[in-house]
């Protein structure tokens, strides 16, 4: 058989992502924190705060794509009381100092998606993204291959920004 010089990326992890294996129609959001914090590494769980938590993403934008999410099982950011919401903006704050140390990222993408129209992946359980960026970190894998390339594996990518917030939080 001839090569037609055609190069291949070889990611056979995105087909449990793809065919809904292992999705349920639980929580992610509730369930992962509820578990015991000896297997916050397994549920990509960086830090447990007293009204929200930061947990990375386990179908990142690109690496280091973190979440900050309430405890609260809510899709609606106005069901958040003051405490909630305050500690939520404290903790993406804690996530951009860790970013800086760790990546020297050149920008930042930072929000919610709320409701299906705004693209939430997740509706039934609001959560704010913060993504470290790069000058040219965007390139044409996404548009015409549907594919994402992240530089680092999920776990490596665990342990140094696990490290970094317990350092950060004074841990």
């Amino acid at each position: 058989m001839e090569d037609s010089g055609v190069k291949r990326l070889w990611a056979p992890w995105r087909m449990s992502y793809i065919s809904g294996i292992g999705k349920s129609d639980e929580c992610v959001f509730c369930h992962n924190p509820a578990q015991d914090p000896s297997k916050d590494k397994e549920n990509l769980i960086l830090y447990r705060g007293r009204h929200n938590f930061i947990i990375m993403n386990l179908y990142p934008y690109n690496n280091g794509h973190l979440m900050v999410v309430p405890y609260k099982h809510t899709g609606d950011l106005c069901d958040l009381n003051d405490d909630e919401m305050l500690e939520l903006m404290q903790l993406s704050q804690l996530t951009l100092r860790v970013f800086k140390k760790v990546f020297s990222p050149e920008g930042f993408n930072t929000g919610f998606n709320i409701g299906k129209a705004a693209g939430a992946g997740i509706r039934q359980h609001i959560h704010f993204h913060v993504l470290p960026r790069w000058t040219g970190d965007t390139n044409f894998m996404p548009v015409l291959g549907e594919t994402r390339v992240i530089s680092e594996h999920i776990f490596d990518t665990y342990d140094t920004l696990k490290e970094a917030f317990d350092l950060e939080a004074g841990k």
